[in-house]
């Protein structure tokens, strides 16, 4: 094979620790998902018989079907932006895709590769069988480049990483809804505390106190999404690196390293300065990523490719 032997034993579908440490924002949002659940019950709790509990199931019975290729396929695709392949797109993909699901001992068809219409040289992985890639990346990138790509984003389904990610988008959900909810009562509140405060100043502080208590609730919540979203891309940082390195333990290493490297001529890879924007950064940076990639390939046996010699930016 062109991209080198494959370390069988390095491509099973295994989970790694960053996939158990991935759990952890879905463990900050479940709290701010059942009382927002709860919140968004409170009116139909008021006028039906419904209990919470019933509730409760039937989100978690729906969290289910994300874990379910055809529900993934017809649902999810769309939401997410994405489309099948055209023909030409499918002749690029298809035999790549082919070769790194034979390479791991896997049937093509038990993942499904859509692609999202975007100018922006990117790939990811979601759900528990979906790989997204960008039409830029399939129409830019060179066979070996895409071959790199698609090999890192199997790889996050071989370690696991999808599932946490998918679980903490979906306990998110009740959370966004919630804060958007209440950005537009908090709207309506002041707009009607100055139309009909304008004759009355006792009706206008009544509004707007009112407005101000929905935005101290509203903020609680968007707090809880920005926690989940900087803790997870902290974990996230480590789910690329073990991906990457997985991808190296298939034999496609170089092909990745290339695909790093356009991404790096394409867009620039700056490195994130303090504390905030590191919180804030999805991914590590991609002369970080190459950096590893070739200590791996320069040295098999190490098993984290930590760079000694070469200083990351």
């Amino acid at each position: 094979m062109s991209a080198g032997r494959v370390d069988r034993s390095g491509s099973r579908r295994v989970g790694d620790f960053s996939a158990l440490s991935a759990f952890a924002p879905s463990v900050l949002m479940l709290p701010f998902c059942v009382v927002a659940l709860f919140v968004l019950w409170l009116p139909v709790g008021v006028v039906s018989d419904v209990p919470f509990l019933y509730v409760l199931l039937g989100f978690a019975a729906v969290g289910l079907l994300l874990w379910v290729k055809p529900f993934q396929v017809a649902v999810l695709t769309p939401l997410l932006g994405a489309r099948a392949p055209t023909e030409r797109e499918r002749s690029s993909i298809e035999p790549v895709w082919s070769e790194l699901a034979a390479a791991n001992g896997l049937s093509p068809t038990r993942y499904v590769v859509r692609i999202v219409p975007s100018d922006a040289l990117n790939a990811y992985a979601c759900g528990g069988h979906l790989v997204l890639v960008t039409s830029y990346a399939v129409d830019e990138l060179t066979t070996p480049e895409l071959r790199g790509v698609l090999a890192h984003e199997l790889s996050h389904h071989l370690g696991f990483h999808t599932v946490a990610t998918t679980l903490t988008h979906w306990l998110s959900a009740p959370v966004v809804i919630l804060a958007r909810i209440g950005l537009f009562v908090e709207n309506v509140a002041i707009a009607a505390a100055r139309s009909f405060g304008r004759g009355s100043r006792a009706v206008e502080l009544a509004g707007l106190a009112i407005a101000r208590s929905i935005h101290a609730v509203a903020w609680v919540f968007t707090a809880g999404l920005r926690a989940g979203d900087a803790l997870g891309n902290m974990v996230g940082h480590r789910s690329e690196f073990d991906a990457d390195q997985r991808a190296v333990r298939m034999g496609y290493g170089r092909d990745l390293a290339r695909a790093l490297r356009r991404v790096i001529a394409s867009h620039g890879s700056v490195r994130p300065v303090g504390w905030r924007e590191r919180l804030e950064a999805s991914h590590p940076p991609a002369r970080t990523r190459v950096a590893r990639v070739e200590a791996l390939l320069r040295h098999p046996a190490r098993p984290d490719g930590t760079v000694t010699s070469a200083r990351p930016s």
